[in-house]
């Protein structure tokens, strides 16, 4: 990663590293009944929380991915979060991951701030792949990805559980260019 954290922009976003006073806002979304819904992570407390800001922190310190607070312009409304996580360097791939709370669903966000996350990871990362791991009844982040670009693989039928009962989990895939060949 950077010494310095990036920050990004576009005509009406600002995505910027997160800061402690984040932590309401974090728990806010990943305690919503909507967001965790389809969202691999949840908290019950301010508390439990901490661990995901930790989380944050960690990925950039260990070189493992980089997240950012999605928040207005003026830096003033935070929307929700977005980044990349699982960086393999060796393969030159990542996991996307992202998630918005409610009130701002269906504004057009996540179609501005992801490429901008894509582009962050083919350009400064040298990521010749970024990868989507959707759960198969997630109809709306499905239909995100689709927009985006991102091309449908393929089905890992029941592969997880989740609140006891097995799920499925749809891939989804974003490359750099199609020229396969190794920089």
């Amino acid at each position: 990663m950077t010494a310095k954290f990036p920050t990004l922009k576009t005509e009406r976003l600002l995505l910027r590293q997160f800061v402690a006073s984040d932590i309401e806002n974090v728990f806010k979304g990943l305690s919503h009944p909507d967001i965790i819904q389809y969202y691999g992570v949840s908290y019950q407390t301010m508390e439990a929380t901490k661990e995901q800001m930790d989380f944050f922190a960690d990925l950039e310190k260990e070189e493992t991915g980089i997240w950012w607070a999605i928040c207005s312009l003026d830096n003033q409304i935070f929307y929700g979060a977005g980044g990349l996580n699982n960086l393999n360097k060796e393969h030159k791939k990542a996991e996307i991951g992202f998630w918005l709370l409610p009130d701002f669903w269906g504004q057009g966000i996540m179609n501005q701030a992801m490429p901008l996350l894509c582009d962050y990871g083919f350009d400064k990362l040298g990521l010749h792949r970024i990868e989507g791991i959707v759960e198969t009844k997630n109809t709306n982040c499905k239909k995100a990805m689709a927009k985006l670009n991102f091309n449908l693989e393929g089905t890992m039928r029941e592969c997880e559980i989740k609140n006891g009962k097995f799920i499925s989990l749809d891939i989804y895939a974003k490359l750099k260019n199609s020229d396969s060949t190794i920089n």
